[in-house]
């Protein structure tokens, strides 16, 4: 649990409805601990979800405090791990404007503006077309919300944190956001650096996933999801649109969601994609596992300025 929007609730995690009483509460918790008890034969990362959601919800107090969109017994959330809030008081707001003047990254277009959209007409739809929203990143809301709304908020968050990292890496760099892939959704962000120009997908399913034969693999992922095939469709589209070529296309994930900084998908000498930890992003876009050579960042970014189409 890493405290994200799109992490299962601690009344998911023990499998009772947020209704439960304290006995069916205090049931349900000592089942899950038996079941994932790694003495037990149990899943030791289960187990310690199992721990912290009882520890946000095993007391009257801690769960009304929970329940009342209390941040305050939330574990720390480690730099480039998967967070809920910006640095505007614990909201889930966007962010506020910068004040430091420090050179920052050329960007273009606005990010997790278009996820953000969907997910306030999501919710509104939840909520009921016509009720009054007073608040709509407003924690316990957003909490009691099903997990498939959730998601979609902590697709904004991702967005923004991969933003974030982009603008810090100096006025070398141009990035833009929300990038228009015709019949293929959106790209969410394109990436030019003196090593090359960057695919990027940012994404967060709130547990660990996994790469098989192929595509990336895990039990939060909807249905019939596909995200390396989207990433490559999304890029293509845009590809084809600006005339531009892509150096490599890049999935950026939460750090709590994969055991690699980089993981490669399909064959080494020519990857699909890299699925990145976002602690490890601005290694990878300063041409750690970027081909040889560099690109003619003058050419690309002027032809992206006048072929490029948001969302």
């Amino acid at each position: 649990m890493t405290d994200s929007p799109a992490d299962a609730t601690p009344y998911e995690v023990l499998g009772v409805p947020a209704t439960a009483d304290d006995d069916e509460l205090r049931r349900a918790y000592r089942r899950a601990a038996r079941e994932t008890h790694p003495d037990l034969g149990g899943d030791p990362r289960r187990f310690r979800q199992v721990q912290i959601a009882w520890e946000r919800i095993g007391t009257p107090a801690a769960r009304r405090a929970y329940d009342a969109g209390s941040r305050a017994s939330a574990p720390r959330t480690p730099p480039g791990s998967s967070a809920w809030a910006h640095d505007d008081g614990g909201t889930f707001a966007p962010p506020t404007a910068r004040r430091d003047s420090r050179p920052r990254a050329r960007s273009h277009g606005h990010p997790g503006g278009r996820s953000r959209e969907v997910f306030l007409q999501a919710e509104r739809e939840w909520v009921g077309l016509g009720d009054p929203i007073e608040d709509p990143y407003d924690p316990a809301l957003v909490r009691s919300a099903p997990r498939h709304i959730r998601r979609l908020l902590a697709e904004a968050l991702a967005e923004e944190a991969t933003a974030s990292i982009v603008s810090e890496m100096g006025i070398g760099v141009s990035v833009w956001h929300d990038l228009d892939a015709g019949a293929e959704g959106k790209l969410d962000h394109a990436v030019l650096t003196p090593s090359g120009l960057w695919a990027v997908e940012s994404i967060d399913w709130g547990a660990p996933v996994r790469i098989e034969h192929g595509e990336i693999a895990g039990e939060t992922l909807a249905p019939g999801e596909r995200p390396v095939k989207e990433l490559v469709r999304a890029a293509r589209a845009v590809q084809k649109q600006t005339r531009v070529k892509f150096t490599g296309r890049l999935m950026v994930v939460p750090d709590s969601a994969v055991d690699e900084d980089v993981q490669v998908v399909g064959p080494a000498r020519k990857p699909t994609a890299l699925v990145v930890r976002r602690s490890a992003l601005g290694q990878v876009l300063n041409g750690v596992f970027s081909p040889e050579g560099s690109v003619d960042v003058f050419e690309i970014r002027d032809r992206l300025q006048q072929t490029v189409r948001f969302v």
